[in-house]
């Protein structure tokens, strides 16, 4: 369950059901593209990871490699990943409760956006790792809840006839048939089509680099536990995919998704909590603020969870690889640990909330999106190597981990998603020279052929000896538990 609720974010939530409503059959290509990336995961790194690491990706990478750089560099690419991801959830709350407060006004909107940030960063330092696991528990149970209530009053409300309520989302829509056909959003043109090859490619492969799904497989006590957690929540999150058609296309029967409409002007973002309203009785009724107040607690829970899972993931990655291993080169306390781990929790979050000002009319889980395609650039390739290749070592580590970092950031930089576009985050400006908005395509393979030119250009004798003992031990879990080498 907590696995399940480390990975239906606000993105799932808010975002996928909001793109539905705004784009039909093209938004619930991001539902198919969460959901295959867990087979990834799987089949992957669930139990490999489970079996030869410790407490975060830095330490299955350590384990052959030279510490300080491996570390420095596994823990830069964490924060930035957690950064974009924690971008996500603060645009989604700051949507969510400018709503529920009737805020219209810009500064009362930042202020919102600040108010819940420093909330949410206070209850991770305050909570620790087991706080927030319970949360996570019970945040899927509520929002597997939650989101079945409203599908099941979707469906009531036409009948439980999905054609009907397929044909009636097409023509509320005003596009028609249009709307139901693949096309609308990512088939304009060529550029768009490659944007979307882009995006599958981020989705399916950043799964399995994403640093706050991974810290997950260590509070499993075995790999099995591993393997049988993610199948579970390939169950769970596969039912919630599902349950997000509903949601969108019943936002877009029921809910006005017009282009001067409250759901375009959150990028989609309030389309699941005005359809609640809307199915309660609609605006002004006592069933339609009760449906609203309990999605948007549901979707408030959703956010802070994730939200605690990220802050706790990158603040121990600072904390551990970096302060512990880097800095003071194993000699320090536990206590020394969390102490860093909080600040860094307040340093991180800090950013997230300044990024979210200026990003509130981008979609969550677009921005979401972004999160999974450094992930899948910078973490994930130098993570396959070193499970499956013995040539591998600390040059191909970090240049694979650097070299698809940046990559990632500066393609996004000089994206429509930052300048020259509507909806970009600096409308006034225009420096986009790169036309896709996800890099995926681009900035997976380089970080994998850096990956492979930095092992290839340097010798590592060390690296290789040990690749042997640390197959052993992924595929058999020997000496898992066992303190990591240094």
């Amino acid at each position: 369950m907590a696995v399940a609720g480390d990975y239906m974010s606000a993105a799932s939530f808010l975002g996928i059901s909001g793109i539905i409503a705004i784009s039909g059959y093209d938004g619930f290509l991001y539902s198919i593209g969460f959901l295959v990336a867990w087979l990834v995961a799987l089949l992957l790194v669930a139990e490999l990871l489970r079996n030869s690491g410790r407490y975060t990706m830095a330490d299955q990478l350590a384990y052959r490699m030279k510490q300080r750089p491996v570390r420095t560099a596994a823990a830069t690419s964490t924060v930035v990943v957690s950064i974009f991801y924690l971008l996500a959830q603060m645009v989604g709350a700051g949507s969510l409760v400018a709503l529920l407060l009737n805020v219209e006004s810009d500064g009362l909107k930042n202020l919102t956006i600040v108010g819940v940030g420093v909330l949410m960063i206070f209850y991770v330092t305050v909570g620790g790792m087991k706080g927030t696991t319970y949360v996570q528990i019970v945040k899927a149970v509520l929002l597997m809840i939650g989101t079945l209530l409203i599908t099941v009053l979707v469906l009531a409300k036409f009948g439980f006839n999905l054609s009907e309520l397929l044909g009636t989302a097409a023509e509320e829509s005003g596009k028609g048939e249009a709307f139901l056909q693949p096309g609308l959003k990512y088939g304009i043109d060529f550029t768009s089509k490659l944007d979307f090859l882009s995006l599958g490619v981020a989705l399916v492969l950043g799964t399995a680099g994403l640093p706050h799904i991974l810290i997950r497989f260590y509070t499993v006590p075995t790999a099995r536990a591993a393997r049988t957690s993610v199948l579970w929540a390939i169950g769970l999150i596969g039912a919630f995919y599902l349950m997000t058609l509903v949601l969108g296309f019943g936002a877009a029967a029921l809910v006005d998704t017009g282009p001067d409409s409250e759901v375009v002007a959150s990028g989609g973002n309030l389309a699941s909590p005005l359809l609640a309203e809307a199915v309660g009785g609609g605006d002004g009724s006592s069933g339609g603020a009760v449906l609203l107040a309990l999605i948007s607690a549901v979707a408030f829970a959703t956010i802070l969870a994730v939200v605690a899972g990220l802050t706790l993931t990158s603040a121990s990655s600072v904390a551990h690889d970096l302060y512990a291993n880097v800095f003071r080169k194993g000699r320090t306390t536990e206590q020394g640990e969390v102490r860093v781990a909080r600040i860094a929790a307040f340093v991180i979050g800090g950013v997230a909330i300044a990024l979210a000002i200026p990003a509130q009319s981008l979609n969550v889980a677009f921005l979401v999106a972004l999160a999974f395609a450094v992930a899948a650039s910078a973490n994930l390739p130098s993570l396959v190597y070193n499970l499956f290749w013995k040539g591998f070592n600390t040059r191909g580590a970090v240049w694979s981990i650097y070299g698809g970092l940046l990559t990632t950031i500066v393609l996004v930089f000089f994206s429509p998603v930052v300048s020259g576009s509507e909806t970009a985050l600096f409308t006034g400006a225009d420096f986009a020279w790169f036309p896709l908005s996800n890099p995926g395509i681009v900035s997976i393979p380089v970080g994998f052929l850096l990956g492979f030119v930095g092992a290839k250009t340097s010798h590592e004798p060390e690296a290789q000896a040990r690749y042997d003992e640390l197959e052993v031990r992924s595929l058999t879990g020997a000496g898992a538990e066992g303190p990591v080498s240094h």
